[in-house]
Parts: C-alpha cells; structure tokens; sequence
C-alpha cells in the first residue's frame, strides 16, 4: 500500500512495505527521491532495524543461542500496519511476528512518523519495549537522492557539506564493510565540504562521526538543494553503489555500527547498540529539507 501526505510545497509517498519512503516531489514536479533503478541499486529509503549494517557471517548469539539475521535487519523487509493517517503526516508500525521471532527474540512496537512542515520532512521513529526482557537494538535511516537533481549538471557538479567546519573521523571499514576499529581523521583541518564523484565511493560507504548535525547536497552552479539533519544519530553515511556511474547519493543517519570483522557478536555486549528497559520508548529520528 502506498501512502501519500502532502503541503503547499511537498508531496511524499510512503510504502507499507519497510516504512520506506517512494517520493519527495515539489509543486514544480522536481523527484527528489531515487527511484530505485535496478541497475544502480533496488532500494529507495530503507528503514536498518534491528540493526544498522551486518553481522560478522550473518549470526550473532543471545543467552546462548544463535540467530541468523540479513544485512540491516528485517524491518525494511516487512510489511508495516497504518497507525495514523492525515493530509501531511502518515504513521507506520511493526510489531514482533512469527518471523522476526525467527532471527529476533524480541516482543517491540516499532513507529515510524513521516510528517511535512513547510519544506521539511521529519522521519520519527519510536520504539517501545513491549517484553519482559531488556530490548537490544539499532536504528538508521538509508535515504538515496538523485543526483543530478538540476537539469544541464553532472554528478561531479555536486558536493555535500556540513554547516560547520569539522574534524571527522571516518570509521575504518575491511574490504567487507566491517569494523577494524582503526578509525582516522578524514577532514584534517577543518574542512566542511566533501566533493562528490563517483570514484568516492569504489570502497564502499564513507561513514563519519565527530562533526555537525546538518548536511546538505547541492551544486554552487544549481539551484536545488537537500539538508539532512540528524541531531539524535551519531553517524552519517555516504554511499552510492561501487564502482558504478550511479546516479544518487545516499546520506544515511545511523545509530550503531557493523560487526568487527571476525566477531561472532554477542547481543548483549555489541557496540553501540540501544539497551531499553521494559515498558520504555525510544525516540529519535532526522529530517529531510527541500530546495
């Protein structure tokens, strides 16, 4: 089922399959989402929960037992029920069901809120802890944006930038995209603008920490811009396919990280993973602003 909300300025479409965002168009009829080109790459804006990344050989052990669990977990996968639905906010929810139980041990109640404010987007999550036991768990969004968005430019054109300059810290990633926690600097000196090409990305996702909570996506010879802000996440990814002319880049808020590489995680003792208590809520989430 597809959802759509709507304001002066914005229309957006939502998926009940994986929560996951299909539009963002402007009255002028401007796509600002990727539409998922099968060559480049499938998704569009998948939702990474219970986890954000993968798990060393695809398993990880709670209490003494293994599970097997895909890259980004299984919400993205799973069909969301309609909770809540006006003409410019949409909520989505997940609950635990006889497949999560599968790779997933876990009673939860998971909430997720699109909503327009003007020009901005708000993607809000909400967590509830609806067992007995401590909930474990990650989150991050995974929206990609086209790129061009400007007719008559290139991707080469474009950069992303950080309202401030930083000192970024990259996490170090093996060739197969797990942590070998040997993390550098990545913008010595205080550099706040990250130039785009496609070369960028032929090792994978850039994921940074350490710098400000405000990105934006534009081209000092276009018009059109897009600001993510992530207060609430501690990572921001970029990434497009590798090795690939693909025409968008994500800018993807995490929460967590991947395995190291060669761990066999036990849940309860992962990096950076959220421990919620019985009966608590979880909030947090980003936004997307259109120009």
């Amino acid at each position: 089922m597809i959802y759509t909300i709507k304001n002066e300025l914005l229309t957006v479409q939502v998926s009940s399959l994986g929560a996951e965002l299909q539009s963002i168009k402007t009255t002028d009829g401007c796509e600002y989402l990727y539409q998922g080109n099968p060559e480049f790459w499938s998704g569009r804006a998948p939702i990474m929960f219970p986890i954000c990344g993968r798990f060393f050989g695809g398993k990880y052990t709670f209490l003494g037992k293994e599970y097997e669990m895909g890259s980004h977990g299984f919400a993205r996968h799973s069909e969301f029920s309609l909770s809540f639905a006006s003409e410019s906010a949409v909520t989505l929810t997940l609950t635990e069901n006889e497949e999560t139980k599968k790779s997933y041990p876990f009673n939860f109640k998971l909430d997720v809120t699109f909503s327009l404010k003007g020009s901005e987007l708000f993607v809000d999550y909400k967590v509830t802890n609806t067992d007995e036991k401590t909930l474990i768990f990650a989150l991050g969004g995974h929206p990609a944006f086209n790129v061009p968005l400007d007719d008559g430019l290139n991707f080469e054109d474009y950069a992303v930038e950080f309202d401030k300059p930083c000192d970024a810290f990259r996490l170090d990633l093996s060739p197969t995209c797990f942590c070998t926690y040997e993390d550098k600097l990545y913008t010595q000196g205080g550099t706040k603008t990250i130039k785009l090409t496609h070369e960028l990305f032929d090792n994978d996702a850039i994921f940074l920490y350490n710098v400000p909570k405000k990105i934006t996506l534009f081209s000092a010879k276009g018009s059109r811009a897009v600001t993510v802000r992530f207060d609430k996440m501690k990572y921001i990814g970029l990434w497009h396919a590798p090795k690939k002319p693909a025409p968008y880049v994500c800018i993807e808020p995490w929460a967590s990280i991947p395995s190291g590489d060669g761990e066999i995680d036990n849940l309860l003792s992962k990096r950076e993973m959220i421990h919620l208590d019985t009966g608590c809520v979880h909030k947090t989430g980003f936004s997307i602003e259109i120009r």
